[in-house]
């Protein structure tokens, strides 16, 4: 576990800014990477270990890449590294339970007796192993080891395609790894987008103060919107099969709006911690949930994890030149190793391939189909909506039994359940808080926020008035609900 809401906001953020800068500036840097240390391994030391293992060892292949004639082998053996590296913290224990579910199988046809299997469709089980991994132990997932791992390939491969200099200060390299702002979820940034403000400690007053915004904004969206969401959608997930169409559908919503203010809160506030120490880090969210297609959505959604694979997969690959056939393949491909990503489960696997199969038929006909029939905007919004929300269904449960039964109660079954006097009260009970995440999920806060910027002093001072007024209530969250872990946290 990382530092709590309040140790972070009182303790950490001002020795980091206030040692940023005042002491000497040649110093500045050696000052952030220590404090980059301290942030990730406040809750588990022993994975700092692991970060600077991850920094030696990006470092040096770049170098070696930088001088060798050969330099396929070693980005080659650099990639290969730093797959074994996550593919051991993250799934280590999927895999374990995947084979010993075999096993489990055979033996069961066989009629051999087998340890008994924890499960295959959740969390990776550490314990009740069949067959010849028996008594394996799944090591612990080390925080936002997907979001600097692949950073850190991005830049190996980028100094093999001679899009960047291989780095020969190391401490500025590790800085970038270890960037606490954006360190444990995103947004992936690459270093061709920093490396020219790493170490050089430029913030105007202007910077300072459209950080802090930017900030508050985000932890407003995480206090004030995403952890009620999530309230709600836990009471829903908690009961599958009794919640009647109506409450499975809302439950559903919660979860939408309860991982988006969470995940793009927390962009928002690593930009703004960004931006005040200097650095411009690259948008991840443009409000998703007024895209008009499944293509438009994952264009607006996560945009640096959308780019990551698009460039260093999709493209390699072959794209879409190589014709429609391996199009399809390579659309699978990609979406396949995008659920993985998210987590060492069979749900996101099926997450990944559901969105595969709805880009791969908007690419083959749909879109043009809507085209064709001039499909009215409003339309098309809800047709995205309504696919993106059930795909979220595959997200959030992990327990693909649970999975079937929330899947069905959706769709109408059972039919004596399809309306749940407990669930509907429960649903309008949170019916004011989800029209608000409505409002805020389009881009309606912030034409308004920009108007008042642009009306004068007298309006800029109802700005710094309304942002004072959301960090009074982010406290007052903060105070009454202790820990508040990011969802994004895990992968």
């Amino acid at each position: 576990m990382i530092f709590s809401s309040a140790v972070f906001l009182f303790a950490y953020l001002p020795v980091v800014f206030l040692g940023y800068y005042a002491i000497p500036k040649k110093y500045a840097l050696v000052f952030l990477f220590l404090m980059n240390l301290v942030f990730y391994g406040w809750g588990e030391p022993v994975y700092v270990l692991l970060m600077l293992v991850s920094i030696a060892l990006n470092y040096g292949s770049a170098l070696l890449i930088s001088h060798s004639k050969k330099k396929k082998p070693v980005l080659v053996a650099s990639v290969t590294a730093n797959l074994a590296l996550i593919g051991y913290f993250k799934y280590a224990g999927f895999f374990a339970a995947t084979v010993s579910g075999i096993f489990a199988a055979i033996g069961g046809a066989w009629g051999v007796p087998t340890p008994g299997l924890a499960g295959l469709s959740g969390v990776p089980v550490t314990s009740g192993l069949a067959g010849p991994l028996s008594g394996f132990t799944a090591p612990s997932l080390p925080i936002g080891i997907s979001f600097y791992t692949f950073q850190a390939m991005s830049y190996v491969v980028d100094a093999y395609r001679g899009n960047i200099g291989a780095e020969r200060n190391i401490l500025k390299f590790g800085t970038y790894i270890s960037l606490f702002p954006q360190l444990n979820a995103g947004p992936i940034v690459r270093y061709a987008e920093i490396s020219g403000q790493i170490g050089k400690r430029e913030a105007r007053l202007d910077d300072v103060y459209e950080g802090l915004r930017r900030f508050i904004c985000g932890l407003s969206k995480k206090l004030l919107l995403a952890n009620p969401m999530g309230q709600a959608w836990g009471a829903f997930a908690a009961s599958p099969g009794q919640n009647g169409v109506v409450g499975a559908w809302v439950g559903l919503l919660a979860y939408a709006f309860h991982i988006y203010f969470d995940f793009s809160g927390y962009t928002d506030m690593a930009v703004g911690l960004g931006r005040m120490l200097g650095f411009r880090f690259p948008e991840n969210f443009n409000y998703p949930y007024v895209s008009k297609s499944i293509t438009e959505f994952w264009r607006r959604w996560h945009m640096t994890l959308s780019g990551w694979f698009r460039d260093y997969v999709y493209i390699p690959l072959g794209g879409s030149r190589r014709g429609a056939a391996r199009n399809v393949f390579n659309l699978f491909a990609v979406w396949l190793l995008t659920g993985l990503w998210h987590g060492a489960s069979w749900n996101f696997v099926l997450w990944g391939l559901y969105f595969a199969v709805l880009l791969a038929v908007e690419r083959a006909f749909l879109l043009r189909a809507f085209d064709r029939l001039r499909l009215p905007t409003v339309l098309r919004r809800m047709y995205a909506f309504a696919l993106v929300v059930v795909g979220w269904g595959l997200f959030a449960i992990t327990d693909l039994s649970k999975t079937f039964v929330y899947a069905t109660e959706l769709f109408g079954a059972p039919a004596t359940a399809a309306l749940s006097p407990s669930a509907l009260r429960y649903a309008a009970a949170f019916l004011p808080m989800i029209v608000l995440c409505v409002l805020a999920a389009t881009p309606l806060p912030k034409r308004f926020w920009s108007s008042l910027t642009m009306g004068g002093h007298r309006y800029r001072t109802a700005e710094v008035a309304g942002v004072l007024v959301m960090l009074f209530l982010c406290l007052a969250a903060i105070t009454a609900g202790g820990y508040n872990p990011f969802i994004y946290f895990r992968f």
